[in-house]
């Protein structure tokens, strides 16, 4: 996620992909197509007609659970599991984007990001004329659910943390903490090849709810009561940890825009995630939005607001 330039940046070029839903198990092809400054993300649905825009944003998340579902309106057709493609399109700073989909889900491709990074490398990526647009968190917010826990806070970049605790042998095994600053970091080397997970127990439920009906070792990791079934193990025995941060990135860039702040959470998922930046947008006092304008000694930039006025050190609440 390390940002060199400060400016938006779309594709060079359009690109498709196929691939397998991993709830719906259909098949579809997505299509990646350069936008126009200050467009945003915004996917639509090809197969219907007409083509409503759906816009990756907070207003238009309909459906949490187990993966993040954006809709126009909770009635209407939507788009499934998107949290990968958009931790991606946050990894490598891509603002403006069109994704057309030929069916109710983004295709899974191995369970990680990677692929998407190898589209979106393969397309080429751009800088605009615009300025980012880009969110400053100037105090703390939390939101809590039980002992599962999320919360932001300033930051002189972006820097992300999360625990997981499964009662499990794999998990007791490795690493359940990882922090890292993708201020300095490399989101596509840390974090973009952790695939998601689940286990065999919980497969047969979800399966008679319509649920993972395209779930298998070629787009997830899955384990038995012992260990990890898919014969090639792990990416890194941290997979788990990473991969839970990948959705995370993803999450928050349901804001609309990149983040300057520190995200921590532990044993968080989609519907909490979604949750805390909602807090965060209705307390005006704890975010300010801002364009960065070229970098400092630091290697940040100089921030000014929307009235184009110095707002000073980016790490410290005002």
């Amino acid at each position: 996620m390390t940002q060199t330039s400060w400016r938006q940046r779309t594709l060079n070029n359009t690109i498709r992909a196929t691939g397998i839903g991993l709830h719906t198990g259909q098949r579809s092809t997505i299509t990646l197509r350069p936008a126009p400054p200050d467009s945003g993300i915004v996917f639509y649905r090809s197969d219907l007609a007409p083509d409503t825009p759906i816009r990756a944003n907070l207003a238009n998340v309909v459906d949490t659970h187990l993966g993040t579902t954006l809709a126009p309106s909770a009635d209407a057709p939507g788009v499934a599991t998107v949290e990968h493609l958009l931790s991606a399109l946050a990894g490598l700073g891509v603002d403006n984007l069109f994704v057309d989909v030929d069916g109710p889900e983004i295709p899974i491709m191995d369970g990680s990001a990677g692929p998407f990074v190898f589209l979106l490398e393969s397309a080429g990526v751009r800088e605009q004329s615009h300025a980012r647009r880009l969110i400053r968190v100037r105090r703390r917010v939390e939101v809590r659910d039980g002992d599962k826990w999320a919360r932001l806070d300033p930051y002189p970049g972006f820097r992300a943390e999360f625990t997981i605790d499964f009662d499990h042998p794999v998990f007791e095994a490795g690493q359940q903490s990882l922090g890292i600053d993708f201020t300095h970091g490399s989101y596509v080397k840390e974090i973009s090849r952790a695939r998601t997970f689940g286990f065999l127990r919980d497969l047969e439920q979800l399966r008679s709810q319509d649920r993972a009906l395209g779930g298998s070792t070629d787009n997830a990791i899955v384990l038995d009561e012992r260990g990890v079934v898919n014969r090639d193990g792990l990416r890194s025995p941290d997979e788990f940890v990473r991969h839970k941060l990948l959705d995370a990135v993803g999450d928050l860039y349901l804001l609309g825009c990149g983040l300057f702040g520190a995200y921590s959470a532990s044993r968080s998922g989609h519907a909490l995630n979604v949750a805390l930046l909602g807090a965060l947008l209705n307390d005006k006092r704890a975010w300010q939005e801002f364009t960065p304008q070229g970098p400092t000694e630091s290697g940040l930039p100089a921030l000014v607001d929307v009235k184009n006025r110095p707002i000073g050190d980016p790490g410290f609440a005002a």
